[in-house]
């Protein structure tokens, strides 16, 4: 078995697994959520397997695409890390995704709680362009990708989305464009839609970021998918 932890810490979703594995192990909500009928602030899969989950008050340690809350950040690794993937920090090695542009006191927090209060022995981190640029390179290793070295890659984040061209696996960030648009608007969207033309769900941020991810799709052919929709 790898010893090489890999986590995406995305600002809605935390996917982690183990070196090696073809998926994750783990997708979870980044973020605590106490619901109405409960006192109790709830983790990730907690959370998903509570019954009533209307009404949930949400605490997430990113805003805006940044760590803002490093104590609450490290409560969810805690849980993730201990009961999820079941592995010992200090016998294992941590490959972080982390946002681009991510800035030096952020990272400074970071590197405290994986060596200080985690203990992993060594750690690298990465932007999400450059990897999928890999995979996509050696998945495919007499494709264009593997043969150009290039490519452009569309990151669609919870509170961004960056257009980065990567050039023989390094995201070239300086021409990196950002988009202030993600994941967050259009969930607030889709609540403005079925507020409007049903039932008031303005305070159900986490049910219907949960129906956004299992229904929502970017059509390939509107007009197909208009007529089906009526």
């Amino acid at each position: 078995m790898s010893n090489v932890v890999v986590l995406d810490n995305g600002a809605a979703f935390l996917k982690a697994g183990i070196g090696g594995d073809r998926d994750p192990t783990v997708v979870i909500p980044n973020c605590q959520g106490r619901p109405s009928s409960s006192k109790k602030w709830l983790i990730g899969d907690q959370l998903l397997s509570h019954q009533d989950l209307t009404s949930v008050s949400l605490r997430r340690p990113f805003d805006r695409g940044y760590l803002i809350n490093a104590d609450l950040q490290r409560e969810i690794w805690s849980h993730l890390f201990l009961s999820l993937l079941n592995i010992n920090p200090s016998q294992s090695s941590l490959l972080l995704v982390e946002p681009l542009f991510n800035l030096p006191s952020i990272q400074r927090y970071t590197d405290e709680l994986i060596f200080e209060d985690f203990g992993f022995k060594s750690l690298f981190v990465a932007d999400s362009p450059s990897l999928v640029h890999l995979y996509e390179a050696s998945h495919r290793p007499d494709g264009i990708v593997s043969k150009t070295q290039c490519s452009l890659v569309v990151d669609c984040g919870f509170s961004f989305t960056h257009a980065a061209p990567v050039f023989q696996n390094f995201t070239i960030n300086y021409a990196v464009k950002r988009l202030d648009l993600g994941g967050k608007a259009l969930t607030n969207y889709l609540k403005e839609l079925v507020s409007y033309r049903a039932i008031n769900v303005m305070d159900e941020t986490f049910i219907m970021d949960d129906v956004k991810e299992k229904l929502c799709f970017v059509s390939l052919d509107v007009r197909r998918d208009l007529e089906i929709a009526r």
